[in-house]
């Protein structure tokens, strides 16, 4: 398997996907047509990293039928190298990183810095690649339902909120209709895994000093599970192996029935 983080040194020869998006902010395609890397085809994360918002929450899954479609589009095929990257810290990189483990397309690393740490000439316009002939096949990555994530934390394992405190304490909630936290769940924010825009370099012994360690059964959640797939790829650097619950915050807090936490 392909080391998780790369440096711009391994773009070349990589299928290099932009997948620029942020929570709020519909431009991430301008952004990409006004500079890419050279040769970097733009993914759309709310279209074609996440099947439409449903009771499973903001950003469900895609089919994985229609990943491989997009993957092919993509230009990527069974042995291309595939680096992805974002506008700088990695957050909508990770979920693409994260859904094509999770299908089995091993050879995949996010870009430490994003475009940030390209030093190189930029290109504009779009990037319309030959179609890849992948073949994409869920279980590569480890994946938590609802009962599963809350159940964590009685069995000795750890819950991960990747939410900012304030949106795990329950003092204000932008997005989703409740505010808190899943009972039992700690909160470790992203955010607190980078470093000038790029993954801390003490992953390891920071996640450590939180009680995450190799060997502890560890899932992760954010609101909709974009971040959490971040903060599983910042876990994986730190030599944790942790599932991610693709419904989050969004799919529990849209459950009346399911009990809500406040405070630290």
């Amino acid at each position: 398997m392909s080391p998780v983080l790369v440096g711009p040194d391994a773009v070349a020869g990589a299928v290099v996907l932009d997948v620029r998006w942020a929570l709020g902010r519909t431009d991430g395609h301008e952004q990409y047509l006004a500079g890419h890397l050279p040769g970097a085809v733009y993914v759309d994360l709310d279209t074609e990293l996440a099947a439409p918002p449903s009771a499973a929450g903001r950003h469900p899954l895609p089919a994985i039928e229609d990943l491989q479609a997009a993957a092919r589009r993509w230009g990527i095929s069974a042995g291309s190298r595939v680096v992805v990257h974002d506008a700088g810290p990695g957050t909508a990189a990770a979920r693409a990183w994260w859904l094509l483990r999770w299908g089995r397309h091993v050879d995949v690393s996010i870009l430490d810095g994003g475009l940030a740490a390209w030093t190189g000439p930029l290109e504009t316009g779009e990037v319309v690649p030959e179609p890849g002939d992948v073949v994409l096949e869920p279980g590569g990555m480890p994946v938590l339902t609802a009962d599963e994530a809350a159940a964590l934390p009685g069995s000795g394992g750890l819950l991960l909120d990747a939410r900012a405190a304030e949106r795990f304490r329950g003092e204000v909630e932008p997005v989703d209709p409740v505010a808190g936290h899943v009972p039992g769940a700690v909160n470790l924010a992203a955010t607190d895994l980078l470093a000038a825009g790029r993954f801390r370099p003490d992953l390891a012994d920071h996640v450590a000093g939180l009680g995450v360690t190799p060997g502890t059964a560890v899932g992760v959640y954010c609101g909709s599970g974009v971040t959490a797939a971040h903060e599983v790829a910042a876990l994986a650097v730190a030599g944790v192996d942790a599932a991610l619950w693709p419904g989050s915050w969004s799919e529990w807090s849209a459950d009346p029935s399911r009990p809500i936490a406040t405070g630290d």
